[in-house]
């Protein structure tokens, strides 16, 4: 008999999606997933519980889990106390991110809610999963910034009891299949959002340019209907140099992985990277900072210091001059069998 397994995702972006449709078309278990749209982010992770207020009675009229599998956007702890049919149903509480290292935007405000939801789902997990060991190292490291935050009544040694039942299991990646390389193409597919850094992005092109390299590139990343002052730069002073720019169908944003040789990141927040993952797949040479998961993915020779462009362009040139026989080949390494061995155990 399949495993009960009820997956709750809390906000529903790209990544996140995803993950659940890996997991539920490769896992043979019988799935119950329910999932809340990606946007108004604060009132999702605050608000989920009501959200499936009257959705999960019915969901658990005639069925019952085994185990849960939850993001850590789910507040889960309030969902236990709500619905006692959950209460002793142990969970599987998984990290796409942590609040505790999120870096503040501007405009926003500093909150301790969306931690303490997730450091209360933590507790109240019987296992906490991190897609990275950079997600988690940070996760425990705030949990005890805010406990030296706190006046007094605090329990001793939190992270540690955290830290044992914690364990890394990235996201799986689809290979993507490499084609027919397009010389000097880079080629960007991240969000043009601030934790990107789309800045830096811009000075890079600007450096190659002064330079005198001959490149080309690949703009895919999501766009707000707000366009990054990043972007409306780069699209005029590198307009002869872009071969696309847009929110593509997935196969040409396949065949666009595929004809790269350059995925850059410029990124000050990353907690698995899948974007780089997938070029990487496709054959592309991700020149990333040496900073946040990257560390633990990608050699020393394909990482520069963290807003050093010069370091970035280097690295760049020497992968379009065919000098990067030194560099050490990137890899992507599946955690396809790790989930279903999770899946064995759970």
């Amino acid at each position: 008999m399949s495993k009960k397994i009820l997956l709750l995702s809390a906000y529903r972006s790209d990544s996140h999606a995803s993950w659940a449709k890996w997991l539920t078309q490769n896992l043979a278990a019988d799935w119950r997933v329910l999932e809340l749209p990606g946007r108004y982010y604060r009132w999702r992770i605050r608000g989920n519980p009501l959200s499936w207020l009257d959705e999960l009675p019915e969901l658990l009229h005639d069925w019952q889990p085994e185990r849960i599998l939850a993001t850590s956007m789910v507040d889960i702890a309030t969902i236990k106390g709500l619905f006692p049919q959950l209460a002793a149903v142990p969970v599987s509480y998984y990290f796409h991110e942590n609040q505790f290292a999120y870096p503040q935007g501007e405009g926003q405000h500093n909150s301790v809610d969306p931690m303490m939801v997730q450091l209360y789902g933590a507790l109240a997990a019987d296992e906490c999963l991190f897609n990275s060991d950079f997600n988690r190292q940070t996760f425990l490291t705030g949990v005890d910034v805010l406990l030296k935050k706190l006046p007094d009544c605090k329990p001793s040694s939190l992270s540690d009891r955290l830290r044992k039942k914690s364990t890394v299991l990235p996201v799986p990646v689809n290979s993507v299949a490499a084609g027919k390389k397009i010389p000097g193409l880079i080629v960007w597919n991240h969000r043009w959002e601030y934790d990107k850094k789309p800045e830096s992005f811009l000075q890079l092109l600007q450096l190659l340019k002064a330079q005198g390299v001959d490149f080309k590139l690949a703009l895919l990343g999501a766009r707000a209907q707000k366009i990054p002052a990043a972007l409306t730069h780069i699209r005029n002073e590198f307009s002869a140099q872009i071969l696309v720019d847009a929110m593509v169908s997935r196969a040409d944003y396949e065949y666009w992985l595929g004809a790269a040789e350059v995925v850059i990141s410029t990124a000050i927040h990353e907690f698995q990277g899948l974007s780089v993952h997938e070029a990487v797949s496709a054959g592309a040479v991700p020149v990333v900072p040496d900073d946040l998961c990257y560390r633990e993915q990608y050699p020393e020779a394909l990482r520069y210091p963290p807003a050093d462009t010069d370091a970035a362009v280097a690295v760049i040139r020497a992968v379009f001059s065919g000098k990067d026989g030194c560099l050490p080949p990137a890899a992507v390494t599946s955690s396809a069998d790790a989930w279903r061995q999770w899946l064995r155990y759970c």
